[in-house]
């Protein structure tokens, strides 16, 4: 592994999942919209588990699409890049299980409020935890990096995008 990438501090990790978070609700909106168009769903109650199953699929195709680019669009923003331990782009595979393991932000604190069906201000504050420790954890890991990076081999690093040239 190389040392010339310096992982991005764990409150600029956290400023740009958030700004994520904003993104995706516009991607989620638009997608959500073309599923209820093209179901010609009325109620949000119907085709709800398909609903979830496109989502997740759409969540999927940005996220590994981007990742296997370097950037989703938030990581531009805050100059920071996924690759692999070498310091290469990801593989879309390798992206791929990266998506899969980053579900680890959501799906213990979901598995728990669904098998003891608890509210949702307590489901957001056993949420809010959970995101909380998850990201502390990086704290443990050599490079401070999250362990869904570590387990699937990639790492996010500081990037700086060369100067713009500006013509005379």
């Amino acid at each position: 592994m190389l040392d010339e990438f310096k992982t991005p501090s764990l409150r600029r990790r956290m400023a740009c999942w958030l700004y994520e978070g904003l993104l995706m609700f516009g991607v989620m909106f638009i997608a959500d919209y073309l599923f209820s168009t093209l179901t010609q769903t009325r109620n949000a109650m119907d085709n709800r588990h398909g609903q979830q199953a496109f989502l997740f699929l759409v969540f999927g195709i940005y996220f590994v699409w981007f990742w296997a680019h370097g950037q989703t669009l938030a990581m531009k923003t805050w100059h920071i890049r996924v690759t692999d331990l070498q310091g290469n782009n990801i593989s879309q595979r390798r992206a791929l299980m990266r998506y899969t393991l980053s579900w680890l932000w959501f799906l213990p604190p979901l598995a728990v409020s669904w098998l003891f069906d608890v509210n949702v201000k307590e489901a957001l504050a056993l949420a809010g935890g959970w995101i909380a420790i998850w990201a502390i954890l990086s704290r443990f890991h050599p490079r401070r990096q999250f362990w869904h990076d570590a387990f699937s081999g990639t790492r996010l690093v500081t990037f700086q995008p060369p100067p713009v040239k500006r013509a005379s």
